[in-house]
C-alpha cells in the first residue's frame, strides 16, 4: 500500500476551478463520492485508475459560464499531473521508487498497454495501431480522453505511453487504458531503498522548483 499525506491542487480561471486531490493509505469508502468533474464517463475513468493505483483520488469543478468538456477534460488531467509529479518527487526523495513501469489492463475483448516514466522528460505517445476509436464514448468526446491524459503527463513532467492493443468497444478500449495506467501508476511509485533520492534514470534526481 502506498502511503503519503493527501497533496492536492487547485487551478483557477476565468472559465473554472479545479481542485483534484491525490492520497495514499486506506481506501476511502466515499471514493466514488469524491470523484466529480461533471463528466459521467471521466468520472467512471479516474476511478478506474485510483481502484488499480490504489490510491484515493478526488476531483471538484466549479465552471463559471459554459460547460466546456475540453476544458474540464485537459485542466482536470494537468491538476491530477502536478500532484502525482509531486508526489512522485517527494517519495524518490524520502524512500526512493521505481520510477518507471509498464503495465497492461484488459476487460473483456479490449486491451491497452500504459508505460510510465518519472524522469522530468514530458511526453505524451498514443498509438492505436490499427483500431478504430468511436469520436464519442457515453457523455464525452475520445478527444478530450487524449486531452486529460496529456494533460496529465504535462502537469507530472512525465513520459506516458499508450498502446491500444486490442478492442471494438469504445466503453472498453478507454477503461483498459485506464486500468493499465492506475496498474502502472501503483508499480512506479512502489518503493525502491536502492533509488533513494533518485530519478528512474541514471541522470539522478533532478531538482524541479515546486512554488
Amino acid at each position: 500500500m502506498l502511503t503519503f499525506d493527501p497533496i492536492t491542487i487547485e487551478r483557477k480561471s476565468r472559465e473554472s476551478i479545479i481542485r483534484t486531490t491525490i492520497q495514499g493509505g486506506e481506501r476511502n469508502p466515499d471514493l466514488k463520492k469524491g470523484v466529480n468533474t461533471s463528466i459521467h464517463f471521466l468520472n467512471h475513468m479516474i476511478e478506474q485508475w485510483a481502484w488499480r493505483s490504489c490510491l484515493n483520488l478526488a476531483a471538484d469543478v466549479q465552471l463559471n459560464e459554459f460547460v466546456l468538456q475540453h476544458v474540464i477534460a485537459e485542466d482536470c488531467g494537468q491538476c491530477f499531473g502536478e500532484a502525482l509529479g509531486r508526489v512522485a518527487m517527494q517519495m524518490m526523495q524520502e524512500q526512493g521508487i521505481n520510477g518507471s513501469a509498464s503495465a497492461e489492463g484488459f476487460i473483456d475483448e479490449a486491451a491497452a498497454r500504459v508505460r510510465l516514466s518519472f524522469e522530468s522528460r514530458t511526453g505524451f505517445f498514443f498509438n492505436r495501431r490499427r483500431i478504430r476509436i468511436a469520436d464519442q464514448v457515453e457523455d464525452m468526446h475520445s478527444t478530450d480522453l487524449w486531452n486529460f491524459l496529456g494533460g496529465l503527463a504535462q502537469g507530472a513532467r512525465a513520459t506516458l505511453q499508450i498502446d491500444i492493443l486490442s478492442g471494438e468497444d469504445p466503453h472498453h478500449i478507454w477503461e483498459s487504458v485506464f486500468r493499465a495506467l492506475g496498474e502502472a501508476t501503483r508499480s512506479a511509485l512502489s518503493a525502491c531503498p536502492w533509488r533513494k533520492g533518485q530519478t528512474a534514470g541514471v541522470a539522478g534526481f533532478i531538482e524541479i522548483d515546486q512554488k
